[in-house]
């Protein structure tokens, strides 16, 4: 619990460091100071707001017993193994098999799978997946993608309306150079704190959801079948916000453009492996 939490202030940190740098760099020292106190007011926001953020981005729709009896009772059943809280559980109407959990603590949390992965999985690997996400939710690290999703994107914002500080730099004229470099760099920059959080939080994930199901083996064929089938299924929400790919328990983008460059995720065949491992 503590090293997520050490994370989780180190992401802020970071955050706000790369704030300022931009400011820096596109309005000086003016630029700076409004730069780091957007940054304070995110970080601020998206520790009590990045999940429902993020759940609206995926127009995701809450259920229960009634609307989805099988899905929550699933839910349920892991949640109990796992001894943590019941989460909110909710279903996002989309082809591409995936799920993701969010929230800022086990009390406040919410588990998202979409109909496409309702379909395509067996019961036994479905759970496989559902113990995966509580697994983030048990870890507590389903703070620090959440704020790292939103944070990010607000990195790209600012990087994009540079020209908000002002046509000079503490009485210079601007290099619009640096100006444009800036831009380019700093989602890429923001993106690259994603990639250092992101990967072994996959494998933890794996090892927990394994031990939560006790079947290591649905998880590892249930993580097979969504890479196949998520390759040629777009999800609207993540092209349109790559930020939020590192969420999912199987990369969600489709694009081979810059956003592939930089998988969030491990390679599929390796969990695949490491999961098959457990199991003998």
């Amino acid at each position: 619990m503590l090293g997520n939490w050490f994370k989780t202030g180190l992401l802020m940190a970071g955050i706000m460091a790369l704030f300022g740098a931009v400011g820096l760099a596109l309005g000086g020292g003016n630029g700076m100071l409004i730069a780091l106190a957007l940054g304070a007011a995110t970080n601020l926001w998206a520790y009590w707001f990045s999940d429902t953020m993020v759940l609206k981005l995926y127009n995701a729709q809450e259920v229960d017993g009634a609307s989805a009896p099988q899905l929550y009772a699933m839910v349920t059943e892991l949640a109990q193994r796992a001894n943590i809280p019941m989460p909110r559980v909710y279903i996002i109407d989309e082809a591409q098999p995936n799920a993701f959990a969010t929230g800022r603590n086990p009390e406040h949390a919410a588990i998202a799978a979409t109909t496409g992965i309702l379909q395509l999985l067996s019961a036994a690997e479905l759970r496989g997946v559902l113990a995966h996400e509580l697994a983030h939710v048990k870890h507590r690290d389903i703070l620090t993608s959440t704020i790292s999703a939103s944070m990010a994107g607000a990195i790209s914002t600012l990087a994009n309306f540079g020209l908000f500080f002002g046509g000079s730099r503490d009485g210079d004229n601007r290099n619009p150079f640096l100006a444009i470099l800036v831009m380019i760099l700093a989602p890429i920059a923001a993106m690259l704190i994603q990639l250092a959080i992101s990967r072994s939080r996959e494998f933890d994930a794996d090892r927990g959801g394994a031990e939560i199901s006790g079947d290591p083996r649905s998880l590892a064929s249930a993580l097979a079948k969504i890479e196949h089938y998520a390759r040629g299924v777009p999800l609207a929400a993540a092209e349109s916000h790559p930020t939020t790919a590192h969420l999912m328990i199987i990369n969600p983008l489709t694009s081979h453009g810059i956003a592939g460059l930089f998988s969030t995720h491990p390679s599929t065949q390796e969990r695949v492996d490491r999961l098959l491992a457990m199991a003998r």
